[in-house]
């Protein structure tokens, strides 16, 4: 009789699913078993992934890569962008669109990611939670697979957290709806923002606690500066810098200042010595000037009365301190005297006491952002900027004990000791110093009527460190030949220079400073580099 048990499709279980292994198979057979039943595993795994992405996601429309069509100007939707600076609790319970970059991606579980989101200075966080309304799983793991820097839109609604945010400058969070990749960057980036972004004082805690923390050296950042200038502190130093500028034309034009621009090519050097880039100009040696001094007094020669450029100057020195670059940006002016080379000090006074006190009154939040990576004192200056003669300079180094000679120049060790000094004494980081020896200034400086071994000249220093020098300029042809002579210049390449002041020309005065070292001082940032976008040393020629 048949049996009436049905036959099992099954096939009966392996010695190896069981948990056995059959006693005949040898180490090496076993091993191969064991590989076998691991791939086989792995394809099962797989299957079922891609069972699970085959699935129709409801919200598949909130999130992905947006086309490249999409971005090429195609159309104009009449979206509103938010700035991410500007999220703040009165925007509870909106609906904002933003853009930025992903600073960081954080995955609690398959249901809920946090991404830091950065735009300029400013950072906000984004939080995925898987919900039946807009955000899915797939969603969820859409954003965790974005890399860092990825440039994203995010629309969500605006949230007030229970706990203050400590990594972010907004305290509020977005409750992200729709999620889409604009464009994407490579999954591995030389440096990491968060790390290149890390203050002195996170360093210090991380050690006190045995954590290691990445420290990105100034080669790294500079050789990746495009990552390294995306650090919220280098944002605000670099609108700091533009604001610094803004404010020395608006200030030189009410004035009655007139904006000029003077060639980079030159026949000879204006500043004297041998630091200029030579190069060949069609047959004719040449060089890259080392300043616009040459034409903007040319300029005052021709009847303009008060001059001042923006331009790029450039130095061949081999100078390898944190305050000396090949490339910089001066910022010159040169102005009729009517009496007396004051009236140039009068101009830097106003001038600067109105750039600090804008910088102060308007830039607070790029100046918090750099104070968060490198934590300064604010700049200490005086209403009326504080005058010391040379002398007067020399004697307070002396009475601290340290000699200097009265008709050489100060070192850079005397400028910060007599920085600590006036500090001390007159409570102010900002001041000049006038009547410098002759010897130590370029040719075209005025000797001081009453003793020719100094000059109507001045240097104005912020922090212990120079940034502007200035004199009354010699108008007098046959004079300023002579110093040119003495000073080792061959009269034939600047011949159209002292021509210019055979025409009749005014008792003139002016001054140069560099944009990047004044930004560098304000902020009591310790290297030149890190106020010059794409810093031009002795070493480097890119990025």
């Amino acid at each position: 009789m048949a049996s009436t048990e049905p036959e099992s499709s099954q096939t009966p279980p392996s010695a190896a699913e069981n948990g056995s292994e059959p006693p005949n198979l040898s180490k090496k057979q076993a091993k191969k078993e064991a590989q076998k039943a691991e791939r086989l595993r792995k394809q099962q795994e797989a299957a079922a992934t891609a069972v699970e992405s085959a699935e129709v996601d409801p919200f598949s429309g909130n999130y992905g890569d947006v086309p490249t069509e999409e971005i090429q100007s195609k159309a104009i939707s009449g979206r509103r962008w938010t700035e991410i600076g500007s999220l703040d609790a009165e925007l509870a319970g909106s609906t904002v669109l933003i853009r930025g970059a992903a600073q960081a991606i954080r995955p609690v579980s398959k249901k809920m990611v946090f991404l830091v989101v950065r735009h300029y200075v400013s950072t906000v966080q984004c939080v995925l939670v898987v919900n039946k309304e807009c955000v899915s799983p797939q969603m969820v793991k859409f954003a965790t697979g974005l890399s860092k820097e990825s440039v994203v839109d995010i629309e969500g609604v605006v949230s007030i957290p229970k706990d203050p945010i400590k990594g972010t400058t907004q305290q509020v969070e977005v409750q992200v709806t729709k999620l889409f990749c604009v464009n994407r960057a490579v999954p591995n980036l030389p440096i990491n923002i968060e790390d290149a972004a890390r203050s002195e004082m996170e360093f210090k805690k991380a050690e006190q606690t045995g954590e290691q923390l990445v420290r990105v050296g100034q080669d790294t950042r500079l050789n990746y500066r495009v990552l390294d200038i995306r650090t919220p502190a280098n944002q605000a130093t670099f609108r700091i810098q533009c604001h610094v500028e803004d404010i020395f034309r608006r200030s030189l034009l009410s004035e009655g200042f007139v904006g000029i621009h003077t060639p980079k090519l030159v026949s000879g050097s204006s500043e004297g010595g041998a630091a200029v880039f030579k190069l060949d100009y069609k047959g004719q040696p040449a060089c890259l000037a080392q300043s616009p001094q040459v034409h903007k007094q040319m300029a005052i020669c021709g009847g303009f009365g008060r001059v001042f450029e923006v331009g790029s100057v450039f130095r061949a020195e081999d100078s390898y301190t944190h305050r000396h670059l090949c490339e910089f940006v001066g910022l010159d002016v040169e102005m009729e005297i009517k009496e007396h080379y004051f009236e140039v000090c009068d101009i830097v006074d106003c001038l600067f006491v109105a750039m600090f006190d804008y910088l102060h009154e308007n830039c607070q939040k790029e100046l918090d952002a750099i104070n968060r990576q490198y934590p300064f004192e604010p700049l200490k200056y005086l209403r009326k900027t504080l005058r010391l003669t040379f002398l007067e300079g020399v004697k307070m180094l002396k009475e601290a004990g340290i000699e200097v000679n009265p008709f050489g120049d100060l070192s850079t060790e005397a400028e910060k000791k007599l920085g600590q000094l006036v500090r001390e004494k007159y409570d102010t980081d900002f001041y000049i110093l006038y009547r410098y020896p002759l010897a130590v200034r370029p040719f075209y400086t005025m000797p001081c009527y009453d003793d020719p071994a100094y000059s109507n000249s001045f240097d104005v220093f912020i922090r212990g460190e120079e940034i502007i020098s200035g004199a009354q300029r010699i108008h007098l042809p046959e004079l300023l030949t002579k110093r040119a002579e003495a000073c080792g210049i061959d009269v034939k390449t600047i011949s159209t220079y002292i021509d210019s002041f055979r025409y009749g020309a005014p008792p003139h005065g002016g001054f140069g400073v560099g944009l990047e070292r004044v930004v560098m001082l304000f902020c009591a940032l310790n290297n030149i580099r890190k106020t010059s976008l794409f810093p031009r040393d002795p070493q480097r020629l890119v990025p």
